[in-house]
Order: structure tokens, then C-alpha cells, then sequence
């Protein structure tokens, strides 16, 4: 056992680090100094409580002594916090120093974990970039990351990337007191619902582009023989799907555990809604899967129309070679200058051999045409 302690000191130092600092933060300063801070309220029976000033922001500290006073609960979102920006918060609410490392650090893997009576949920948000044409350098979609902290009275987001806001769906969901007054959990819904849409709406974008590559690769020339196109587009796209695929996959698993499994921090009429989400993001995993193997078929055919036009030029090559080695062998004949030659004194000789060139040469040409082969 004393083994097992002295390797988690050893791999978990920055966690103590961080534990002192939570004490030497000030929770009461004025949060525009903390610039981390894009908002923060007290909801009550399902609407937002007003400050008696004009300033209507709340630092954390101050939202939270109004809810244990007068009840409701606290919501703050964050952008891009520091580990100084977020240690007098994560203190205030008493957040697991594990997640709190996870939330200011970002690039996670989608997930839910509960930490004693706080459910962390990681969402990866996926943002289509509209471009005119597909290239193989092309940057397709987006990817930013929104963690929340899910409490009995509060709901803490943490948003990274330069996408995503909040603000909009707060306003939505704030003319909505029903379904606020569920509580945290009500937002925890709203927020999956939001990125899933989002995943929705890309997905139907991205299924316009691999149309076109798609349509690209099985339009025939006016030969008939496809040339096929860049396989770096193809791969660029690839790339694209596959991260767009490492934002859905890990989250179906999540959600349906929010939509199943009963849980203290959720209202039980808020979790028969994350059915829907879990539903829609089934879907969207499907979508990804397909576009996943469609792209591979693509790039497959892609490189086999290459290979198919390759051929044919090898043998309209192979086939005029052959047609020019007649005359070739035959003026190389008479080119020795030997005095015992065929026809060589005759007037008609000359004439009579170029005719005979001609007829060859005529001859492979309308069989190798009648083969395809030109």
C-alpha cells in the first residue's frame, strides 16, 4: 500500500501545487478582474435573479452566497480559464482537483465522471468552416471543447476554442422557466443538446463534400476513362471525418448513461430528454461510420481509375510502338547497303516497299483499334 501512495505523490504533483494556490485566491474580487469570467447568475424558479445595481454580474462568490441563502442555484461559464483564473472557484465550489486539471488543460476525450456529488461532462464541439474549394490543404471542420461541473446548486461551464458560445442558448433557455426551474441538470441537457445539433448540422455539410469528391471520381472523360482526382483531397477529407469521429464516438456512452442510469444529480423528467439526445447522437455516429467506409471506397476507386488510365495510355504507347517498328525494321534493312537486295535495281522497288509499309502499318492499326487498344 505504501508503494501504491508513494507512486500517486509522484505522478500527481501538480494537484498539490494546485490545492494551495485554491487557498490563496481571492473568491470576493470584482470578477472583471478575472477575465476567464464571460458570465455569471442566480436562477430562482426558473428565472435569472437580478443585483439591485445596474451591474447585473456576479462574482462566483457572491452568486453562491445567494443561492444558500435564498436557494435556486448558480451558473458561471468560463473561457479559456488559467489555473490562477480557476483555483478560487474550483475552491468555492469544492471541484475534484482531477477535473479541475482537465478543465484548464483541455484537449479531453468526451466523457461523464462523478466526483463525489459533481458530475464533470466533456464535450468536444465541432464547428463546419465554409470554403469554397476542397483542396488537400483544406481545414473542413473545427473542434473546441466545452467541459461542464454539474452541482446540486450550481452549473459551472468551461468552454475552449474560439467557437461555441454560450450566450445564445443561455437567452434561449432563459425564456424557458419550465424547463430551468429543473435545476443544473436542465442546462447539463440543453448544453448536450446544443452540440449534438451541431454535430447534425455537420454532418449534412460534410455529406455535400463527399458527394462532390464522390461525383469527381466516378465522372467519366469524354473518352470514357476517368482520370480519377487528387487523393490528397480524399485523405484531407478522411482526416477531417476522423476527427469529426473522435468527438462522437466517446459520447454516445455518456449519454446514454444520463438517459438509463438514475442519477441523484439529474431530474428524472430532464433525463427521459437525453433519450432524444442519445437518440440523435446515435445517428450522427452512424453518419460518421458510413462516411468513414464510403472514403475509404473512394480513395480505393480513385487510386483504381489512376491505375485503369495508366493502362490505357501503356498500351496506345505499346500499340504505336508497334506500328512504327514495321517501318523501322524495314528501312533498316535496306539500310545495310548490300549489292544482293531484293528489288534493288527495279524502278518499282522503292515504291512497291512503301506500299508495303503502308499495308502493314495499316493493317496492326485497324486490328489494335478494333481491340480497344486505340
Amino acid at each position: 500500500m505504501s508503494m501504491i501512495r508513494d507512486l500517486r505523490d509522484a505522478v500527481r504533483p501538480s494537484l498539490r501545487k494546485d490545492s494551495a494556490s485554491y487557498s490563496s485566491y481571492d473568491t470576493t474580487r470584482d470578477p472583471r478582474s478575472v477575465s476567464a469570467v464571460v458570465d455569471c447568475a442566480v436562477y430562482r424558479d426558473g428565472r435569472r435573479v437580478a443585483r439591485d445595481t445596474t451591474d447585473e454580474t456576479l462574482t462566483p462568490h457572491e452568486a453562491m452566497l445567494q443561492v444558500r441563502r435564498d436557494g435556486g442555484f448558480a451558473w458561471i461559464g468560463l473561457h479559456e480559464p488559467t489555473e490562477a483564473e480557476f483555483a478560487g472557484i474550483a475552491a468555492e465550489f469544492g471541484l475534484h482537483p482531477l477535473a479541475v486539471e482537465d478543465a484548464v488543460h483541455a484537449h479531453q476525450r468526451p466523457k461523464l465522471e462523478r466526483y463525489d456529488d459533481t458530475l464533470f461532462t466533456v464535450f468536444k464541439t465541432i464547428h463546419y468552416v465554409e470554403h469554397a474549394e476542397l483542396t488537400a490543404t483544406s481545414e473542413i471542420v473545427e473542434t473546441g471543447e466545452v467541459m461542464c461541473f454539474t452541482g446540486r446548486d450550481f452549473f459551472i461551464t468551461v468552454r475552449h476554442g474560439g467557437h461555441g458560445s454560450l450566450r445564445a442558448l443561455r437567452r434561449r433557455l432563459q425564456d424557458e422557466p419550465e424547463l430551468l426551474a429543473k435545476g443544473p441538470s436542465s442546462v447539463l441537457h440543453t448544453i448536450a443538446d446544443h452540440v449534438v445539433d451541431g454535430y447534425l448540422a455537420v454532418a449534412d455539410a460534410m455529406q455535400v463534400d463527399i458527394d462532390d469528391v464522390e461525383n469527381e471520381v466516378f465522372a467519366a472523360t469524354g473518352k470514357g476513362v476517368s482520370r480519377g482526382v487528387d487523393a490528397g483531397r480524399i485523405y484531407q477529407l478522411k482526416r477531417e471525418v476522423l476527427e469529426f469521429k473522435r468527438a462522437v464516438q466517446p459520447l454516445l456512452r455518456p449519454m446514454q448513461l444520463l438517459s438509463e442510469r438514475p442519477m441523484r444529480l439529474v431530474d428524472p423528467d430532464i433525463q427521459k430528454y437525453f433519450r432524444d439526445v442519445a437518440d440523435h447522437l446515435a445517428r450522427v455516429q452512424e453518419q460518421v461510420l458510413g462516411f468513414d467506409e464510403l472514403l475509404n471506397s473512394i480513395l480505393q476507386a480513385n487510386l483504381a481509375q489512376a491505375a485503369v488510365a495508366q493502362n490505357e495510355d501503356m498500351r496506345k504507347i505499346t500499340s504505336w510502338a508497334a506500328i512504327i517498328a514495321v517501318p523501322t525494321a524495314v528501312c533498316g534493312v535496306y539500310g545495310m547497303n548490300f549489292d544482293h537486295m531484293p528489288e534493288l535495281h527495279w524502278r518499282f522497288g522503292y515504291p512497291m516497299v512503301l506500299g508495303f509499309i503502308g499495308v502493314v502499318c495499316w493493317s496492326i492499326h485497324r486490328t489494335l483499334k478494333r481491340n480497344g487498344w486505340l
